[in-house]
């Protein structure tokens, strides 16, 4: 009785998206939030590369299956998963764990907000803007919220060696816990997996 509760403790939390804890702030040395800044702040590309290549318009076609039901209207589905891959691949990610990452942090929903007050999609805690972003910096845009997330979640990853576990701990708040690792995990391997694609870094 008490696995089948914490199954269904779980199973909710992956379904409904919004996780308890997030973002703890740390001070930063001047050389990271400068390249973090620099990070955040590059639009070398504000127009998001064609999927012109077929493996690249499978995945696409293949994501948007899946995301339908979270996401009912086709041309903001197909936007949202073209910036999902360009800012993960950009960071270093893999476009797939994003998107469970997204799962249990919002559940797919753009303008959801924590008890602690982190934002979008990623569920990026305010005081970040004020770290690396500027005055611009609104975390309910698409593109400015995954950046963010995902250059967060890069440079946790960069602080643990590439020990991802750790790096999901961080990002959640929650660090040398397994409940958020795992369910982020959870969340890419079921719902999310994908054969690696050549422009994508598995961390």
């Amino acid at each position: 009785m008490k696995r089948l509760a914490a199954t269904l403790v779980l199973t909710l939390a992956l379904t409904a998206g919004g996780a308890r804890a997030s973002q703890q702030y740390e001070p930063l040395a001047d050389s990271v939030r400068a390249a973090l800044h620099l990070a955040i702040s590059d639009r070398a590309a504000p127009d998001l590369p064609a999927f012109s290549s077929p493996q690249k318009q499978l995945w696409l076609g293949t994501m948007s299956e899946r995301l339908a039901k979270r996401m009912p209207d086709e041309a903001g589905r197909m936007e949202f998963l073209k910036t999902v891959h360009y800012e993960a691949t950009r960071a270093g990610l893999d476009p797939q764990l994003v998107l469970g990452l997204i799962q249990v942090e919002s559940g797919f929903r753009k303008y959801a907000v924590s008890s602690a007050g982190a934002r979008g999609y990623m569920q990026v805690m305010p005081f970040w803007v004020k770290l690396i972003g500027s005055e611009e910096s609104n975390l309910f845009h698409l593109r400015t919220n995954l950046r963010f997330g995902c250059t967060i979640l890069r440079h946790y990853l960069d602080i643990e060696k590439g020990n991802l576990f750790r790096a999901l701990g961080r990002y959640n708040g929650s660090l040398g816990k397994a409940e958020y690792p795992n369910m982020v995990r959870g969340a890419w391997e079921r719902h999310w997996s994908w054969p690696a694609m050549t422009s994508a870094s598995n961390p």
